[in-house]
């Protein structure tokens, strides 16, 4: 008996289902669409008819709207140089992709085409070419055979930047998939050949210029020989990257009260935070913060009084004379003019830039035998994220003091009758 009242119930159910298609103007069996509640057998069977509404259509959003949130997104901590890094990438991306185009049309193809457009993209494309986009740039880069192109290294950077946005679209359900994940181009120069430490040659045509030997002056005249011995910005910038391994942005947006005593250690106090009440200072990882003795030697050359005739004509900045430019940052306007330091001296080369000291530093501490930890606190290099390393995070620290001894080993022989 129930088995044969299920034959009508089913047949009920499939009249529901079909009326429910009817009604969404779906293809339906006119067979199954007899009346609800029809009397089989003496068993009356009302199924209740259910109305079945279309579910809401998701707003659709463009890639120059998921962009903007992504940017906006309040729960992301930007310092001032990511955020930068994530705008130059944005407005790229946008104009390779987009702005317009619905997030549901990022797929493979459309991601493997970014790629192959950034390929052949011209370095400094947008000053060089400034009427022509991206793209056509990267047709006539392609067309033309030009070999003046950004590396792969730079461009794996802008893929990871879209990829860290794409990955973000999907946990906010704007993507159901993020196709750029994985596309990288093989980079044929080895990390650790990107850059290579200053030579001793050409530390010797540096600090034998006439910058350093005696020049014309500290202006448009810094190249050619003269009387005049200045100890500028331009002066004490190279030493103290050579001397401390600082970054030059950590050079470059020092705070005259930056240079203090600390445990009766003149130092350089790498930090974000400020004395003065500005907030210009940025810092590329959390391990950068520090603190750096001065090293004896320059501070025989006499940094000490260059920091002190700077704050008693009341400049919050020891290098207020470099103009922080569009970027915001003050080290962009030396590393071009380094740049063509470099080349007047003589000691210009291939994969050496001002990022060059850093290396030539470090190497420094290995051959005065630095212990590495006492390295590694002095130059802010992070230490590796395994278990072994969590006794890094306690106590406070190396003191001043040992930091300044152990720094006082570091010397460059070969410069010492330079710069005199």
């Amino acid at each position: 008996m129930a088995l044969k009242r299920s034959h009508a119930i089913i047949g009920e159910i499939e009249t529901l289902l079909e009326s429910a298609r009817l009604e969404l103007g779906g293809v339906v069996d006119v067979a199954l669409l007899h009346e609800v509640g029809e009397v089989v057998r003496g068993l009356s069977v009302r199924v209740p008819v259910v109305k079945v509404e279309a579910a809401p259509v998701a707003p659709r959003y463009t890639l120059g709207e998921v962009y903007a949130r992504f940017m906006d997104d309040p729960t992301r901590k930007w310092s001032a140089r990511t955020r930068l890094a994530y705008e130059t990438a944005r407005r790229l991306t946008l104009s390779i992709m987009g702005a317009d185009t619905p997030m549901e049309n990022i797929n493979r193809a459309a991601c493997r085409d970014f790629m192959e457009t950034l390929r052949f993209i011209p370095k400094s494309a947008s000053k060089r070419y400034p009427n022509l986009t991206p793209r056509e740039a990267a047709g006539r880069a392609r067309a033309e055979g030009w070999s003046d192109l950004i590396s792969p290294a730079n461009i794996n950077i802008y893929l990871n930047k879209v990829c860290v946005v794409l990955n973000w679209a999907v946990r906010e359900e704007f993507l159901t998939k993020n196709h750029m994940r994985g596309l990288r181009l093989a980079d044929p120069v080895a990390k650790q050949d990107k850059r290579l430490p200053f030579s001793d040659e050409q530390l010797r045509q540096m600090f034998t210029a006439p910058l350093y030997r005696g020049c014309k002056n500290d202006g448009n005249g810094y190249t050619t020989p003269g009387h005049a011995r200045p100890k500028g910005t331009r002066f004490w910038i190279p030493l103290i990257g050579l001397y401390s391994g600082l970054r030059l942005n950590e050079i470059c947006q020092l705070d005259t009260s930056d240079v203090r005593m600390v445990d009766d250690v003149r130092c350089f106090v790498i930090t974000e935070k400020s004395l003065v009440g500005s907030t210009d200072k940025s810092l590329k990882t959390r391990s950068s913060e520090r603190i750096v003795p001065v090293h004896p030697k320059l501070l025989d050359l006499g940094l000490v009084s260059f920091v002190e005739e700077r704050s008693k004509r009341g400049d919050a900045k020891l290098f207020d004379d470099i103009c922080p430019g569009r970027s915001g940052f003050r080290s962009t306007a030396f590393s071009k003019w380094f740049g063509q330091f470099l080349k007047h001296a003589g000691a210009l080369r291939e994969r050496t830039s001002y990022h060059s000291f850093r290396h030539r530093f470090r190497d420094a501490l290995r051959d005065a035998r630095v212990d590495r930890d006492i390295s590694l606190a002095i130059g802010g290099w992070g230490t590796s994220k395994n278990a072994g390393d969590v006794s890094d995070n306690y106590g406070r620290g190396y003191r001043a003091s040992v930091l300044f001894d152990e720094l006082a080993k570091v010397e460059f022989k070969e410069l010492s009758d330079f710069y005199v």
